[in-house]
């Protein structure tokens, strides 16, 4: 649900010409109104790289080259295991890539941290700039809560088995080869519009997955509003697509009110149906703006978990194979025709595990941005207000401190309590974790239940094991795979 913040650091070079030679260097304590209590502390160790750009190009090409955690591991080696400074996306900032650094920025959000929003996002999220992100994230997290808890995810979860149904009819079934990015993207895309919004007829799911697709890739486009450009399609696309989602919402009144839809039946009814502490209701600007911001969240972050469960389901043959039994288990129990139900889902124990490791070793979101609002101090270095403050999930993932043979892929790593606290950050930590994390696990282990039933699969291009990082790691060709139908 943090794709939001995860914008390319391209995007956000672009932005920082007017910055000043000094200014790139640090005036660090300019104006600090607790300098006195930080003085005796340095700055961490570190260097700010090139005028303007600082070393950002470094970042960006650690993630082309399908290893953004060796950014940070290096410099973590080179100046410090805590934290170390650096410029990046035309900011100051420091970065935090060990759980010690995970656990503080995440104990102190709203604190001494925020979330930090580039200034592009607004023109693609207008609603953003009515009240601070800090209020927004807290009022979205209020009204989600409900929704996404385990207790009312359960009831979904037989309309997430039959939409799994239909995608593998419609998608996988009576064909030799497929593309698994694209295929993964539609699943969740289609998921999220039935579960979110109760969107389920095909031509209106079409008609918003086609602007969607180049909205998406807007965010991390150079944001520079110039016709043709990828950004400027971005803003047209997010316009038509929120002025379908409004339709939606002005229907939704309507069959609420000839009770023809029920106040529970998805987030839509209930973000319409819920007012904040002072009695007032969204508008349905804002409503589509958040509903805009979950598809986002829902389609991109599990659509590459799915993918790359299918790249070293095909690769590990002994996984697979630990998988298959597990479902087939499961099938086994049930009567014909039955729909998967809450008990099938927590008999998927090492399926899960296998899920975990696969997003430690291909992690959806590989780090986030904060701001420091205030001066402080951690590990006897002081961090100044205005600080950018990235925390890198993948350098925590790929700590061999943390992870022994961090390259190994090894499901019992997640047997038992698993992993210590704060070692394993897919979906972020403290008040902002990702409230989607159980509706995430369910749409997974759907997906790896229908698919492992139906089919055994190898890739297409066997040797092919490179995945690029922009924003977010995806294989550098989609995953082409061929099918092996079992023979039932």
């Amino acid at each position: 649900m943090e794709v939001v913040t995860m914008i390319s650091f391209v995007s956000i070079i672009s932005l920082s010409v007017s910055i000043l030679f000094a200014f790139l260097f640090g005036l660090f304590f300019n104006n600090s109104k607790s300098s006195t209590t930080i003085a005796a502390d340095p700055l961490p160790p570190g260097k700010m790289g090139w005028p303007l750009v600082g070393e950002s190009l470094h970042f960006l090409w650690a993630g082309w080259k399908g290893h953004p955690e060796k950014f940070v591991l290096d410099r973590m080696a080179k100046y410090s295991s805590s934290v170390f400074r650096t410029h990046l996306v035309g900011e100051k900032a420091a970065v935090f890539g060990c759980a010690s650094g995970n656990k503080f920025l995440f104990s102190n959000e709203n604190k001494l941290v925020r979330v930090w929003f580039p200034s592009g996002i607004d023109r693609i999220f207008p609603s953003s700039t009515r009240s601070s992100s800090e209020e927004e994230g807290i009022k979205l997290r209020r009204m989600l809560h409900n929704f996404l808890k385990t207790e009312a995810l359960r009831r979904y979860i037989g309309k997430m088995d039959h939409m799994a149904q239909l995608h593998f009819a419609e998608g996988w079934e009576n064909k030799t080869q497929v593309v698994v990015l694209p295929l993964a993207k539609d699943y969740t895309f289609q998921l999220a519009c039935r579960l979110f919004a109760s969107v389920e007829d095909p031509q209106q799911v079409d008609r918003l997955s086609k602007p969607f697709n180049l909205l998406a890739s807007s965010l991390f486009a150079i944001p520079i509003d110039l016709p043709g450009t990828p950004f400027n399609k971005g803003i047209k696309a997010s316009k038509i697509v929120r002025q379908e989602l409004v339709s939606i919402i002005k229907q939704r009144k309507i069959d609420l009110a000839d009770g023809k839809a029920s106040p529970t039946q998805d987030i839509l009814s209930h973000m319409l149906l819920t007012s904040d502490e002072n009695g007032k209701f969204m508008q349905e600007f804002d409503i589509a703006d958040k509903i805009l911001g979950l598809l986002i969240g829902g389609r991109d972050s599990a659509s590459v978990a799915c993918t790359f469960i299918v790249k070293y389901l095909a690769e590990l043959p002994h996984i697979y194979d630990g998988v298959y039994n597990e479902q087939m288990d499961i099938l086994k129990s049930k009567a014909p025709g039955d729909s998967l139900n809450w008990e099938d889902l927590q008999k998927m124990k090492y399926s899960w595990n296998v899920a975990c490791e696969v997003m430690r070793l291909a992690t959806p979101v590989t780090g986030t941005f904060r701001e420091a609002i205030a001066d402080f101090s951690y590990k006897g270095y002081s961090i100044p207000k205005g600080f950018k403050l990235y925390w890198s999930a993948t350098a925590t993932h790929k700590n061999p401190e943390i992870f022994p043979e961090p390259e190994k892929f090894d499901p019992s790593r997640f047997q038992g309590a698993g992993p210590a606290p704060y070692t394993f950050v897919p979906f972020g930590g403290g008040p902002r974790m990702c409230p989607g994390l159980e509706y995430a696990r369910f749409e997974i282990l759907v997906f790896m239940h229908h698919l492992v039933k139906r089919f055994k699969f190898e890739k297409v291009i066997p040797n092919d094991g490179k995945f690029v990082v922009d924003p977010m790691p995806i294989p550098a060709k989609g995953l082409p795979i061929r099918l092996f139908p079992h023979q039932n």
